[in-house]
């Protein structure tokens, strides 16, 4: 997604940047990565798998929705990484590499390598507008090395909850199917997932007491969903609800202020936004629009 999944770090303000209030921030460690593999898993998803020396240099988390920020050069610009970020942003500015956020979707510890699922678009269907991220995923070759850093991330399912409630769209599937790996088999809820087309629903391993549901057409259509829910008793109830940033404050409001469902019990935040590419919508995240609580 883009796979986008900006889940709760700060507003980004540049590598070497400043935030108000707080100093200079330290650059983010590059880890420099190779392509293992690449597995075509339905028409639009392409799992690519990242390995190396360097994989360490990754700050490893157990939480579900793991992300990292990929960094990927512009086409023809000879540059290698690590990149020395300051020294192109000084020298010029138009050959920084261009950040995008992916979901960890499995990290292989032992072997030293995290599995990265990317959407693969046409320009204007996805989060990722102009397609970088997944030009890069689908013209990549085992050998080809890429930047990244990380990972964040803030959710996994509380094995005290009694049910859960996964909501998302295609870039939320991974952390959607990283979460119902983790659970006890004996957890119980509903996973709503929506996707433009049938062909890309998955079978993914869920425990037996959680029903996983595809939501396929039109993005309106997984709030539709969510509403007929019964909601009435939120008790021992945990929410993931991850999506287009338009509908994702549509389920913002149904949830909490129509539902009354506590908003401490709920990961909810944008993954994308129609029409921007991750550069803008990580920008209005500190606007207005960007925001999704009231």
């Amino acid at each position: 997604m883009p796979f986008d999944t900006p889940q709760s770090e700060p507003a980004p303000t540049g590598d070497a940047g400043t935030t108000e209030g707080r100093g200079p921030r330290k650059p983010r460690a590059q880890a420099v990565l190779e392509v293992i593999s690449k597995t075509r898993i339905s028409p639009r998803l392409l799992r690519v798998r990242l390995g190396g020396e360097q994989f360490s240099v990754l700050r490893r988390n157990d939480h579900t929705d793991a992300y990292v920020k990929l960094l990927i050069a512009v086409p023809g610009s000879g540059l290698r990484p690590p990149y020395d970020l300051d020294a192109i942003r000084e020298q010029d500015p138009a050959q920084l590499p261009s950040r995008r956020t992916y979901t960890v979707r499995r990290w292989g510890h032992e072997a030293g390598t995290i599995d990265l699922d990317f959407v693969l678009h046409g320009h204007g269907d996805g989060a990722d507008d102009d397609g970088i991220a997944a030009r890069w995923a689908d013209e990549a070759q085992p050998g080809d090395q890429i930047a990244l850093s990380g990972a964040g991330g803030g959710y996994s399912p509380d094995p005290g909850s009694s049910r859960h409630l996964l909501i998302g769209d295609h870039a939320a599937l991974p952390a959607i199917a990283a979460a119902l790996e983790s659970m006890d088999p004996a957890a119980q809820g509903t996973a709503l997932i929506h996707l433009d087309h049938a062909e890309d629903a998955l079978q993914l391993e869920h425990p037996a007491g959680l029903e996983v549901r595809w939501v396929i057409g039109e993005r309106e259509q997984l709030l539709e969903e969510v509403a007929a829910l019964d909601l009435v008793d939120p008790t021992g109830l945990q929410v993931f609800c991850h999506a287009e940033r338009g509908l994702t404050k549509q389920l913002r409001r149904l949830l909490v202020a129509e539902r009354q469902i506590p908003r401490e019990a709920i990961s909810i935040s944008a993954y994308w936004a129609l029409g921007r590419v991750e550069d803008q919508f990580q920008a209005e995240k500190r606007e207005d629009i960007g925001k999704i609580d009231d």
